[in-house]
């Protein structure tokens, strides 16, 4: 087991991973830039080391720095949480090259599933069905063209290094192919330094879902089932819940099989996400996520698992603590990412919290770092906390997630709270009948 682990990270995530490694009794290192310096994770940690100003550039994706706290706390394994570091096979070199351990996939893993052209090629010969779409990079207009009529129209031109919806344009006709062309890999090339494009088949109304696994060293994969993630907005995930409402028994025990054994074939280690497009009883890869998602802890709840704990456990060199057989599904669970932002507007408000009371009660989590008089500060991402829930039953569930957002107080900045007391009572929802465009549509119905 790890005598010390540096939590590469920030905000709930690293707080998570904080109290996973004092359960697991390992000494814990925060890292944190000027603005994080009363952080809770920080105040917490055994011992916290500044890596640099407020800019992520500076601080918190400053590899040398990270690593000099490593070595001047001697941890031997670093955490990078999700965002940030996570995915970048580099820095998971450069930590194995320092001799410490990085929890996380090998970093061959994580540079072919970094890039979407080779991470399609890898998943599907290991069986997980793909989305139409060109075979490999698109160079040149008349070969997108040439590509886009044998896939047929509408098609999504996408960025291969890309995430979030950014470098992502869709072409509904021919008409339309060159700007999306040129607007993708212009954007690709300025937010991820690659303007690698390819296309893909546009579904219309399909429904995101993505399966849980786990690997150990020894060859032992798990899946833990799948998360519905498609309520978003702009491409960003908003609610998840596991598990999916769409989904038959039989099409569960069929995807996740399908996964786990695809996995299995491809030698991976660690936590890992498949994300998938579902329309029309099929499935469709999107990409493989080689990190902790945010929306773990649903699965967790569904599971009785504890993926964290897992993750670190694993990077020792153990062996996984269940096996597929011990995973039996029960119950509901929801995530509602809680942001520091104007319910209508979207405009995020960052400030002072004067005054903060969590949820509580059966059923109900909140995976946080904020605290009455604590001062969101405004250089990163605007959530600051995640409310989970869970249920016998769907109906359960919505039902405890309705009290337990009656009872979430912020004083001194906006939340998102408010959308979702309005989202959950929605006939649509209740029914669990939506897609992945049918929560902008219910906003600017709602603006309208």
């Amino acid at each position: 087991m790890f005598n010390k682990v540096l939590i590469a990270n920030r905000g709930e995530i690293a707080l998570r991973i904080h109290r996973a490694c004092k359960e697991m009794g390992i000494a814990t290192v925060a890292v944190h830039s000027t603005a994080d310096a009363n952080a809770m994770h920080v105040r917490l940690a055994d011992e916290s080391v500044c890596v640099g100003p407020p800019a992520p550039k500076d601080s918190y994706l400053n590899i040398p720095a990270i690593i000099s706290a490593a070595e001047i706390t001697g941890a031997d394994a670093i955490h990078p949480g999700y965002g940030f570091l996570s995915e970048n096979a580099r820095f998971a070199e450069i930590v194995g090259a320092h001799n410490i351990t990085f929890i996380g996939p090998e970093p061959e893993h994580i540079r072919v599933m970094g890039d979407k052209i080779a991470a399609k090629d890898a998943v599907g010969r290991a069986g997980i069905p793909l989305v139409p779409g060109s075979d490999g990079a698109v160079i040149s207009l008349e070969q997108a063209r040439a590509e886009a009529d044998k896939i047929g129209y509408p098609v999504l031109v996408k960025a291969a290094a890309g995430g979030g919806g950014r470098g992502m344009k869709l072409a509904r006709t021919a008409d339309d192919l060159a700007e999306a062309l040129a607007t993708a890999k212009a954007e690709s090339g300025s937010s991820f330094g690659d303007d690698t494009v390819y296309l893909e088949k546009y579904l219309e109304l399909p429904r995101h879902i993505e399966i849980q696994i786990i690997a150990d060293s020894h060859g032992n994969v798990v899946q833990l089932g799948e998360r519905d993630c498609s309520l978003q907005r702009r491409n960003q995930k908003v609610l998840e819940e596991a598990l999916s409402p769409a989904l038959t028994d039989q099409q569960r025990v069929q995807i996740g099989e399908t996964v786990r054994k695809a996995i299995e074939k491809l030698g991976y280690l660690g936590a890992g996400t498949i994300e998938f497009l579902y329309e029309n009883g099929e499935f469709y890869f999107i990409e493989m996520n080689t990190r902790l998602q945010v929306e773990h802890p649903i699965t967790e709840q569904v599971t009785r698992t504890d993926l964290v704990r897992e993750q670190i456990s694993v990077a020792t060199g153990a062996k996984l603590s269940f096996r597929q057989k011990d995973i039996n599904f029960k119950g509901h669970a929801i995530e509602c990412r809680v942001n520091a932002e104007d319910p209508r507007t979207f405009r995020p408000s960052p400030g002072e919290i004067t005054h903060f009371h969590a949820a509580g009660g059966p059923g109900v989590r909140f995976d946080s770092a904020v605290y009455s008089g604590y001062t969101i500060p405004p250089y990163y991402d605007s959530m600051i906390g995640k409310l989970i829930v869970y249920g016998d039953d769907r109906a359960h569930c919505i039902a405890r997630l309705r009290r337990a957002l009656s009872e979430m107080v912020f004083v001194g900045i906006d939340t998102t709270v408010p959308l979702f007391v309005d989202l959950i009572d929605d006939p649509n929802f209740q029914k669990g009948d939506y897609h992945i465009h049918w929560l902008e549509e219910w906003l600017a119905e709602k603006s309208g």
